[in-house]
């Protein structure tokens, strides 16, 4: 189902609560509301449609992926990004990473580990942020 964009800025700043296989829904609904704004957004955070949950889901070199649990074990390659965001207005410079390893959950809740460079990791970073209730 296609969610609301959540614009308040005092609910996303709060830190996410872990996901559980209870939030299996919330993640599908994350799906569809980032497949719904292609065109404009290429990663989303479930606190950007009102659930505060760690989830992530976004645009990973044509496909989408979606990550329970996300976390950045380690990263190299620092350089000053301009973001935008459906939930923020405007742009904001922020500190990236050319290159991260992230561990997650899939949809079974087995335990990922890999990395990611580049534009993919950009987003990566993005949306973890938004799990860890900072806004840029």
């Amino acid at each position: 189902m296609v969610r609301e964009i959540c614009k308040d800025e005092a609910f996303l700043a709060q830190k996410a609560e872990p996901a559980t296989t209870n939030d299996l829904g919330v993640a599908q609904d994350l799906l569809d509301t980032l497949v719904a704004h292609k065109d404009g957004c290429v990663g989303m955070a479930a606190n950007m449609i009102g659930v505060n949950k760690r989830i992530i889901a976004f645009d990973n070199e044509g496909g989408y992926t979606v990550m329970f649990n996300p976390v950045i074990v380690k990263q190299s390659g620092a350089y000053e990004a301009e973001e935008s965001c459906l939930s923020l207005t405007g742009t904001r410079h922020t500190k990236r990473f050319q290159t991260i390893k992230v561990q997650w959950q899939n949809e079974k809740f087995q335990t990922r580990l890999k990395t990611f460079t580049g534009w993919t990791a950009e987003i990566i970073q993005h949306e973890i942020d938004h799990c860890e209730g900072i806004i840029i």
